[in-house]
């Protein structure tokens, strides 16, 4: 398999290679020995479909060099799920198009590819993608981690609702629809029973976890708020009194969602990593309206405030958005004097992409690639050297970090594969906490 696109993509991977082995079948690390390959796809921008259509032509040449005759190929992800058809018509190569919904069947549709014969021209073609997805795991979903043995991804929702004007997410993966609590906690004892340090809760926008279920009716088991309903805070208030050491981090949380509840509670709950993952895309009051980001300035500046002073010790992570439509010289400066001023410890910085479907891709004032690329440059070299500021005040410090390889680890401010990293003098025993002083800096990352 391979596996593009984000972590909440990868723990689809992971669902459907659990499939597979529950369907008695092999996994192998050598594609030219496989029966069947499958390609799972991104679809959020430009340069990932340009990614997921090059994987997809790579694996079919691959198939030349089988050794297996009548190799299979299966393309599955984002991608399949927004253009199956027009993708049937490109790729006539590919044997089977599968959807978001049907992740924790490919080993049944595995077996179905693979005994329609040396041609997938002699089977029925398969069409298996849903128009509006409607899936999401439970904690027994079978599932073959892809990860780290000591570092995991936990999705705790599906879809999103918002309407933000430059996003397609919500065409493809439906609305947003949370898991129950004790679906949720079920996973969590399962992974630190398995030794797992690290539980990153993910989905489209984590601060939305729970809201849909207000009006169903809760569990004896499930954590629930009085007065409304099953809500992240009272999710990570459960976690903290399952028994281990492990971190607990929240990834793709949105600014309209946040509370003082949910602030308090992480200030509360010492296994809820002090880091916070919030995409915040503009500052701009205007480019926040033509955004459609349902959030404010003025509720974006008191919310960090609130953050920072409610959990000592945070890391803010963010992105930002450059090149939007419309976008303005003035508009841009302004966000490059929020990102001097407030100092995110950690920040990135994407190129709008004009996406078919979204209503910012019918927008006229589309900006000049070589504006998009100025203003990138602009700002990553500013966040360069608040970044390096920032790790160079860490020099003297001690600090709590998860061994990833025996020379490399990661404090509570860096999540696995989009931050920086520990790079360690003394090897240390992989998947196990330590704590290290910190004897400088190099670029992004610490040395310890």
């Amino acid at each position: 398999m391979i596996s593009l696109g984000c972590a909440k993509n990868l723990v689809d991977a992971e669902i459907m290679l659990g499939s597979v082995l529950q369907h008695g079948m092999q996994i192998t690390a050598h594609a030219e020995e496989a029966d069947l390959l499958v390609v799972n796809t991104c679809a959020f921008i430009d340069s990932a479909k340009e990614e997921s259509i090059d994987a997809i032509l790579d694996a079919h040449q691959q198939r030349g060099l089988a050794k297996k005759p009548g190799q299979k190929l299966i393309v599955s992800g984002c991608m399949s799920q927004r253009f199956s058809k027009e993708l049937r018509e490109q790729l006539p190569e590919v044997d089977a198009f599968i959807g978001l919904d049907q992740v924790s069947d490919l080993g049944a549709i595995a077996r179905r590819v693979l005994a329609a014969g040396p041609s997938a021209a002699e089977a029925d073609p398969l069409d298996l993608v849903s128009r509006r997805s409607t899936y999401v795991p439970n904690y027994d979903t079978p599932r073959f981690r892809l990860t780290p043995s000591h570092s995991a991804y936990l999705k705790i929702a599906e879809g999103c609702n918002h309407p933000c004007s430059f996003c397609v997410i919500p065409q493809m993966r439906g609305r947003h629809r949370s898991r129950p609590p004790a679906s949720v906690l079920s996973e969590v004892r399962s992974l630190v029973a398995e030794g797992v340090k690290e539980i990153n809760l993910i989905s489209q926008d984590t601060t939305y976890y729970g809201m849909d279920l207000w009006e169903e009716k809760a569990g004896p088991r499930q954590p629930v708020d009085s007065a409304r309903g099953p809500t992240l805070a009272a999710l990570l208030r459960e976690m903290q009194q399952i028994p281990g050491d492990f971190w607990v981090r929240l990834l793709y949380t949105h600014p309209a969602h946040w509370s003082a509840e949910l602030i308090e509670t992480i200030a509360r709950c010492d296994k809820v990593a002090r880091y916070i993952d919030m995409p915040l895309q503009h500052i701009d009051d205007a480019m926040l309206g033509r955004m459609r980001r349902e959030t404010s300035r003025q509720h974006i500046e008191d919310l960090i405030v609130a953050i920072r002073a409610g959990i000592p010790g945070v890391a803010i992570r963010t992105t930002f958005i450059v090149g939007f439509p419309g976008e303005t010289d003035a508009e841009f400066e302004t966000l490059l004097d929020f990102i001097a001023r407030v100092r995110f410890e950690r920040l990135g910085i994407f190129k709008y992409s004009q996406e078919e479907g979204s209503r910012a891709g019918r927008m006229l004032d589309q900006v000049p690639t070589r504006v998009k690329n100025a203003r990138y440059r602009r700002a990553m070299t500013l966040q360069q050297q608040i970044a390096r500021e920032i790790a160079a005040s860490r020099i003297g410090t001690e600090m709590k970090l998860l061994v990833d390889q025996p020379l490399v680890a990661r404090g509570e401010a860096d999540a696995p594969d989009v931050d920086a990293t520990v790079v360690l003098s003394e090897a240390a025993p992989v998947g196990e906490f330590i704590s290290r002083r910190i004897t400088g800096s190099r670029g992004y990352d610490l040395l310890a």
